[in-house]
C-alpha cells in the first residue's frame, strides 16, 4: 500500500487502491504541470489465493474527453480480480480545461508506457511478463487497438521501463472506436484526439483496421447492433483485418444493447436490457481456451 493509500484509508475508513504515476518526472507531450498531464495506473492486484499470473491494462471510454472510471474501470478490474487476473486501470490523457486538444500522441504514449511499466515490474506484481493484455471501451477501445497495432519491443533510449516491450500479449475491445474515417468513426473522439482539421495521413495511421499485421496480438471483440454512438462496423472492420492477417480473433455482436453498457450487468448502464449480460461469459471462455486463466508455470 502506498503512503497516499494509507492516508486515504485513515481518513475514509476503508482501503483504497494504490496509484502509480507512469512517469515520476518529465512527462512526454505534456502541455503543463497539472494533474491532467500526469497519467497513472490504479492497481487492482488479484487476491493471492486466486492469482494466476495474467494481467490487463484497462482503458475506460469517454470520447477522449472524460473517463468512465466506474463501470468501465473499477467494476471491470474487480471482475478480472475474481478470475485471478490483476488489473491496472489507466488514467490516460484526455481533453480538459487544463489539457486542451488535440491530444495525439499523448494517449498512445500513456498506453505504451503503462504496458512497459507493468511488464518491467511484473515480479513486484506477481504476474507473468508474457501474459499482459490491454482492454478498452469505446474511445478507450480506440486507444487499446492503437496500442495493439503501434508497438515496439523496447526503445533504445530512456529508462529501464522505456527499454521494455510495449506489445500487449492479448487485446480485449468492447464497443470500440476503431476507424477515424468519416461516416463510421465517432466524431467527438476523433476531434479530441486529432483536432478539427487533421492531416489525412494521421487519420490513415490511426484508423487501426488499416494497421493490423500478423504481429497484432490475439483479439476478443464485443459490440451491439443497436449501438448508434459507435456503430458496430468499427468492430467488424477490425475483425476482418485480423482474419486477413492471420491474427486469432473472436467477435460477438449482440442484437440489443445501447452504447456504454460496461459489463452488461448493471441496469444503470444497460437500461434494463438483460441479453447482453452474457458477453463477459464469452470473454471468460475465450481467455480460458487461450490459457490466460490457468496458473503461470
Amino acid at each position: 500500500m502506498t503512503i497516499v493509500s494509507m492516508l486515504l484509508t485513515l481518513v475514509c475508513g476503508q482501503p483504497t487502491q494504490p496509484v502509480i504515476y507512469l512517469w515520476e518526472s518529465t512527462v512526454p507531450y505534456a502541455v503543463g504541470k497539472s494533474e491532467a498531464d500526469r497519467p497513472s495506473l490504479t492497481v487492482f492486484q488479484a487476491p493471492a489465493d486466486k492469482a494466476n499470473g495474467a494481467a490487463v491494462v484497462i482503458c475506460p471510454g469517454g470520447a477522449y474527453g472524460f473517463l468512465a472510471n466506474d463501470h468501465e474501470g473499477k467494476q471491470v478490474a474487480e471482475f478480472f480480480n475474481q478470475l485471478g487476473v490483476s488489473a491496472f486501470v489507466l488514467k490516460y490523457r484526455i481533453v480538459t480545461k487544463d489539457r486542451p486538444g488535440p491530444l495525439h500522441p499523448a494517449p498512445l504514449s500513456d498506453a505504451q508506457r503503462a504496458i512497459r511499466l507493468v511488464r518491467a515490474k511484473a515480479k513486484d506484481f506477481a504476474i507473468d511478463s508474457q501474459r499482459i493484455g490491454i482492454m478498452g471501451f469505446s474511445a478507450g477501445g480506440h486507444l487499446a487497438s492503437t496500442a495493439a497495432t503501434h508497438f515496439d519491443y523496447g526503445l533504445d533510449t530512456g529508462d529501464a521501463i522505456d527499454k521494455t516491450s510495449c506489445r500487449p500479449d492479448f487485446v480485449i475491445l468492447a464497443y470500440p472506436v476503431i476507424t477515424l474515417e468519416e461516416g463510421v468513426t465517432h466524431g467527438g473522439s476523433k476531434r479530441n484526439l486529432l483536432g478539427t482539421n487533421p492531416d489525412p495521413k494521421l487519420i490513415e495511421l490511426l484508423s487501426n483496421e488499416k494497421q493490423v499485421s500478423k504481429t497484432t496480438p490475439p483479439t476478443f471483440i464485443f459490440h451491439t447492433s443497436a449501438d448508434t454512438a459507435v456503430v458496430p462496423e468499427n468492430a467488424v472492420r477490425f475483425y476482418l483485418a485480423c482474419q486477413k492477417a492471420g491474427v486469432p480473433v473472436e467477435l460477438h455482436i449482440y442484437e440489443k444493447g445501447r452504447h456504454g453498457v460496461g459489463l452488461g450487468r448493471d441496469p444503470k448502464w444497460t437500461g434494463g436490457e438483460k441479453s447482453i449480460a452474457t458477453w463477459p461469459d464469452r470473454l471468460v471462455d475465450w481467455m480460458t481456451q487461450r490459457g490466460l486463466l490457468t496458473q503461470s508455470k
